[in-house]
Order: C-alpha cells, then sequence, then structure tokens
C-alpha cells in the first residue's frame, strides 16, 4: 500500500511539474507570439495604407465616367443657386 501511494505521489509530482513547465513556456511562447503579432498588424496597416494612397487616384480616374453627370448637374445646380441669390445689403454708417 505504501508503494502504491509513492508511485502515485511520484507521478503526480511528475504531472505537476510538467504541468508548470508547460504553462510557462505557453505563457512565454504566447506573449512573444502576441508581440510578433501586434508587430505584424501595425506593419500590415502602414503597407495597406500606403498601397490605398497610391491606388485612390487610380480609383477616381476610373470612376470618373460614371461620376461625370452627377458632377455636371451639381454644377449646374450650385451655377443656378449661385446667380439666383441676391447680394447681402449692409448699411453704409453716416
Amino acid at each position: 500500500m505504501i508503494e502504491l501511494m509513492a508511485i502515485f505521489l511520484v507521478i503526480g509530482g511528475l504531472w505537476l511539474v510538467g504541468s508548470l513547465v508547460g504553462l510557462a513556456f505557453k505563457l512565454t511562447f504566447g506573449l512573444i507570439g502576441g508581440l510578433f503579432s501586434l508587430l505584424a498588424g501595425a506593419l500590415g496597416i502602414v503597407i495597406s495604407g500606403v498601397v490605398m494612397l497610391l491606388v485612390l487616384p487610380v480609383i477616381a480616374l476610373s470612376l470618373l465616367p460614371v461620376l461625370l453627370p452627377a458632377l455636371l448637374l451639381f454644377g449646374l445646380v450650385w451655377t443656378i443657386v449661385h446667380l439666383a441669390r441676391k447680394p447681402a445689403v449692409t448699411p453704409v454708417p453716416r
């Protein structure tokens, strides 16, 4: 009976030590992986932002035929409203 208890204690101790070692590895590699993930995410945001700034003029030029009628209509309405407004009368002090 004592031998069986000693075997269980040894197995339990080895299991406890293995769990603590596994916890240390998991914590260490988790923190290092999280740090690399944050750095990679920041680098990805910077690269995608630069690419978007480079592609934006091409997209704007490709959408110009679609948006040109709307822009012309907006310009016509703005011109009519601008010409129809009367100038503001400012009182002249005497």
